[in-house]
């Protein structure tokens, strides 16, 4: 994933659209963690933190990991403006390595489609989960009108789902739970929420 990209958008990043779309994300993934008192979470590829900061309070701690230097600080920045005590940001990309952490949820919102090896980044998050772990993941439903070098255009649920389980993930399930108009590059698209345990 190029990081200068993000990193020239950073500052500008939480559009009205962005946040827009976050909220439907954070409601979904709310209802995912309501029952998972005393857990950390790692949310990866967080950016500036518009998911992770939204469900600090339903766990322990949570990690936000990125690339980009300067999501981080508009997220750091957040951290500190709304008196967040159970947050931290770490630059990091697993995609070259994890850095030992561990973490009983990891959360991706959105940021698979910016992955090339699909399989390759599973692998890693399912080497970061502790034994019992949660792994929630949003995404885009396959998408044919959408073409681009850098981005998966969507994920076909049972492809995923077979992706998962070669890597050891059990009790996968996948639902598309929202539709928008022009929210996967300037198009309609439809996105899923993924769940699966280690």
């Amino acid at each position: 994933m190029e990081s200068n990209v993000f990193e020239q958008m950073a500052k500008k990043y939480d559009t009205e659209e962005r946040i827009e779309l976050s909220k439907v994300i954070i409601k979904e993934v709310r209802s995912e963690l309501s029952d998972r008192a005393s857990k950390s979470l790692i949310d990866y590829g967080s950016g500036t933190g518009l998911i992770g900061l939204e469900v600090a309070d339903l766990v322990d701690s949570v990690l936000l990991v990125d690339s980009s230097e300067q999501m981080l600080e508009v997220a750091d920045a957040k951290i500190s403006n709304k008196g967040i005590t159970n947050a931290k940001v770490l630059s990091s990309d697993f995609t070259i390595g994890n850095p030992g952490l561990k973490a009983d949820i990891v959360l991706l919102s959105l940021v698979l489609l910016h992955i090339p090896e699909t399989k390759k980044i599973l692998h890693e998050l399912f080497e970061v989960l502790n034994d019992g772990g949660k792994l929630i993941i949003i995404d885009f439903d396959k998408n044919d009108k959408i073409s681009h070098p850098k981005v998966h255009n969507g994920f076909l649920h049972d492809e995923l789902e077979k992706v998962l389980a070669e890597v050891g993930f059990t009790s996968i399930d996948i639902k598309t739970f929202h539709h928008g108009k022009n929210i996967f590059m300037k198009k309609d698209a439809s996105m899923f929420i993924c769940t699966c345990m280690k």
